[in-house]
């Protein structure tokens, strides 16, 4: 899909990076990598997007560390655009509905750091019917084409669970209250 209005691969592996989860950081040798790609390709979208105020940089002693520039007008628009491509907006849209007393979900795994994946993560955080959960999990697999794998946690047994893990591993996608 959005293959078809960016025809730059490498901006678009950035843009799932740096804007499917705004607390992603990174510095161009470990976007190398990450991305399997040279340098000077990745270096001339970073700086693209950074021109275009898409994308901020600090310095980590000699390391430019570059994130997503959540004060920019597009912010949320292209964080929507980037959500749709992977296909959260619908695991959100066809999970949560009617699983009970569902207090948060979040992404884990490489979504949750910015990396496209063939298996989605989730994290369900309340009392969750299990039963009627696989059975939504087994329709949005088909829908998305990737595998989903959940893990569903009471909120003090979540705690425990978050605290002994980075920020960055956590993407939060829906919040009771905030629909």
């Amino acid at each position: 899909m959005i293959e078809a209005l960016i025809s730059s691969k490498t901006r678009i592996k950035l843009l799932l990076k740096f804007f499917l989860n705004s607390n992603t950081s990174s510095y161009l040798r470990s976007l190398e990598s990450e991305f399997e790609e040279s340098s000077n390709g990745i270096r001339k979208e970073l700086n693209r997007l950074e021109s275009a105020g898409l994308l901020s940089s600090f310095f980590e002693g000699n390391k430019k560390i570059f994130q997503a520039n959540t004060q920019h007008p597009l912010f949320k628009e292209i964080n929507n655009i980037v959500r749709k491509q992977v296909g959260i907006d619908k695991i959100i849209s066809n999970v949560v509905k009617k699983l009970g007393s569902v207090n948060q979900v979040y992404v884990l795994g490489e979504f949750a750091k910015g990396r496209d994946s063939d298996i989605i993560d989730i994290l369900l955080i309340g009392a969750v019917d299990e039963v009627y959960l696989i059975h939504l999990i087994s329709k949005v697999e088909k829908i998305i084409q990737r595998k989903v794998r959940y893990l569903i946690l009471e909120p003090q047994e979540a705690l425990g669970f978050m605290d002994k893990r980075n920020k960055e591993d956590f993407l939060l996608i829906w919040e009771q209250g905030h629909e």
